[in-house]
């Protein structure tokens, strides 16, 4: 996700008065049309663009201490104007060259929030919140971010508005959900689904990985070990009777045959898996690549039936915690479509269901269901919720249902996943035993030895 930048704009009305705003923008040329746009459509002429950016300052108290920090303004003038105001003695201020911002961890993304909702439930002020966890966060990316919040709150920001400009540090599902919560009416309730979902999805995610880094690091071991045995270990011994002449047992002869196909494209052998390899992770990248992948991991058997129910009861929880029976449902329904985490789910109903909803004024399950995407089960709770008027319910209840199925059916794939490593690994061991156990099977002739003697 694009870093969504600060731009503030200057211009003169077609009266001759000044005006002046902000508008945010990944980018200055983003930024740029952006002003365009509202100069013709307001009738004003722009004349200059400036990003909020970084700035390093050193300044000296009147008791004499020099103190150095670092500031966001526009320009190094509006700095130096804010610092005299307060009495002290600029000595420097310049920009700051290198600003790389690291996405705050996870775990101090859901620590931040959790602490949030759980402050919010003992009835602090939201501004007093944030100067607390400021001071508990360990993450400087992370308290810039707070640190900006409070800034722009204090400034009459709206809450929506604050929380989206930080979308590419806190995610888009995180920023809108904190975002909305300010006008919600329940900002405790908000915070604390924010918090159980990033919980939730961060716990499965650690499961999963756990899960398939020993399994991957055995079988990656194993076929270098059985590539470093067939290429050059055996070759070494069966290629002594080779040379003699003498007549090799078939598996033998084929994998000595191999061995030598290796020698001689060994090279090739690397510059294509690397290839095919750093291809795939490029085209994964991209949206088209994250979309065929998505639709493809959620039908491997097993481990994409578990991978989709994640998927549905993410969408579930996010849909009953944004939904009200009355209003427009439908930027319900498209952001939990994004925050379900399948780009090929999210396409489905963005591109079906919210349509169907919209230009055809179908039903919320008779769209749910020709995006193809939903289980039945699924659709059963959503269609018994419609009917007693209590869709919110029925899809909380789905999200809790899925969430204790998956997380019995992690184990269980976990077992499984376990059991079939074990099994490639015993039958390379087989293999490789065979194989050996070949060559004690060679009998030379009576001319070979003859010619061994030789």
């Amino acid at each position: 996700m694009a870093a969504v930048r600060e731009y503030k704009f200057v211009g003169i009305s077609h009266a001759g008065q000044p005006v002046q705003g902000t508008v945010f923008a990944p980018s200055r040329r983003a930024a740029q049309k952006k002003v365009q746009t509202l100069a013709e459509k307001h009738g004003f002429r722009p004349r200059d663009v400036q990003q909020r950016q970084v700035y390093l300052y050193k300044v000296r108290h009147p008791n004499g201490k020099v103190v150095t920090g670092e500031q966001k303004a526009f320009s190094a003038q509006e700095i130096e104007t804010a610092l005299r105001k307060m009495g002290l003695e600029v000595l420097k201020v310049e920009k700051k060259l290198l600003n790389f911002q690291r996405k705050p961890p996870r775990q101090d993304m859901i620590m931040f929030v959790r602490l949030a909702a759980n402050l919010l439930k003992e009835k602090l002020p939201f501004d007093e919140v944030l100067n607390l966890l400021v001071n508990d966060v360990s993450s400087r990316s992370l308290k810039q971010v707070i640190r900006d919040l409070n800034a722009d709150l204090k400034g009459g920001m709206e809450a929506q508005q604050a929380f989206m400009k930080h979308q590419h540090m806190l995610g888009k599902f995180t920023a809108y959900m904190l975002g909305i919560a300010s006008r919600s009416g329940n900002m405790a309730e908000i915070y604390e689904s924010t918090a159980r979902f990033l919980e939730r999805q961060n716990e499965f995610k650690k499961s999963v990985r756990s899960a398939m880094v020993t399994p991957t690091i055995t079988i990656l071991v194993l076929i270098a070990a059985f590539i470093w045995y067939v290429w050059y270990i055996f070759p070494q011994t069966a290629g002594l009777f080779s040379n003699f002449g003498i007549e090799l047992p078939p598996m033998t002869a084929a994998t000595l045959r191999f061995s030598e196909w290796m020698d001689r494209n060994y090279l090739w052998l690397i510059l294509l898996f690397s290839g095919t390899f750093g291809g795939f992770l490029a085209f994964a990248r991209t949206p088209k690549g994250r979309f065929h992948l998505h639709r493809l991991l959620i039908r491997i058997p097993g481990i994409g039936e578990l991978l989709h129910k994640l998927n549905i009861e993410i969408f579930c929880r996010v849909f009953g915690v944004l939904y009200s029976g009355s209003g427009d449902n439908i930027n319900v329904i498209k952001i939990a479509a994004e925050a379900c985490g399948n780009a090929y789910m999210e396409h489905r109903i963005k591109t079906i269901t919210v349509p169907m909803m919209v230009a055809q004024g179908a039903d919320l399950v008779r769209s749910m269901e020709a995006s193809g995407v939903f289980t039945q089960m699924a659709l059963a709770r959503f269609r018994s919720g419609a009917e007693t008027g209590n869709v919110r319910a029925s899809a909380l209840q789905m999200a809790d249902y899925y969430e204790k199925e998956t997380t019995l059916k992690l184990r269980s794939t976990v077992e499984t996943i376990q059991t079939v490593v074990a099994i490639i690994i015993t039958i390379a061991i087989m293999f490789l035993t065979i194989i050996s156990s070949e060559i004690a099977l060679i009998q030379p002739s009576s001319t070979d030895i003859m010619r061994l003697k030789k």
